[in-house]
């Protein structure tokens, strides 16, 4: 198993969500148990010494490798969702999308203070879920956030809008 072959196998579909859109499909990946489990032990070598405490992940496909390495790095596991689906008081941000505009919450209890919390994501486009993210996060007391990607879109150059000083890794690069 390598990463060339993992990489491979995640399906491209032009015109969706809609016309103009490339989107990197990872559910051909996804449903293959070799493929799966690489990914979530490469990511795990990667964040195991890193004393990650909670696991951050964005409605809906970072629920599904964020879940596992929550699991597999014995932390805690914490969803960022869209609005109208966490039950208890919650911060709100509102952000653009390469295609509109959107809003995200976090619980308001979701960490204690001085938490180290991996943000996962499965795609960096041009980053605006992620920077809408990061502000979320900086209404608590966080020691560290790590930030991670499955797949990087380099053309789109999300990730020049972080802060330079942000810890960022993706899995997959694709030009």
């Amino acid at each position: 198993m390598n990463i060339e072959t993992v990489k491979g196998s995640i399906r491209s579909v032009f015109d969706f969500p809609k016309e103009g859109i490339h989107f990197r499909d990872i559910t051909t990946l996804l449903k293959e148990t070799e493929y799966f489990n690489y990914v979530v032990d490469v990511l795990y070598e990667k964040y195991k010494d890193k004393g990650i405490t909670k696991i951050v992940c964005l409605e809906s496909r970072g629920f599904i490798l964020g879940g596992a390495l929550a699991y597999r790095l014995n932390a805690g596991f914490v969803p960022i969702r869209k609005p109208g689906k966490l039950p208890a008081e919650h911060y709100t941000k509102k952000y653009d999308l390469e295609y509109g505009t959107d809003e995200i919450q976090i619980h308001k209890d979701a960490f204690d203070d001085n938490e180290t919390i991996l943000l996962h994501d499965d795609l960096l486009a041009t980053g605006g879920t992620a920077l809408a993210s990061l502000d979320l996060l900086s209404n608590f007391n966080l020691n560290k956030i790590y930030v991670n990607f499955l797949i990087e879109l380099n053309p789109l150059n999300g990730r020049d809008k972080f802060n330079e000083d942000l810890d960022i890794y993706s899995l997959f690069q694709f030009d």
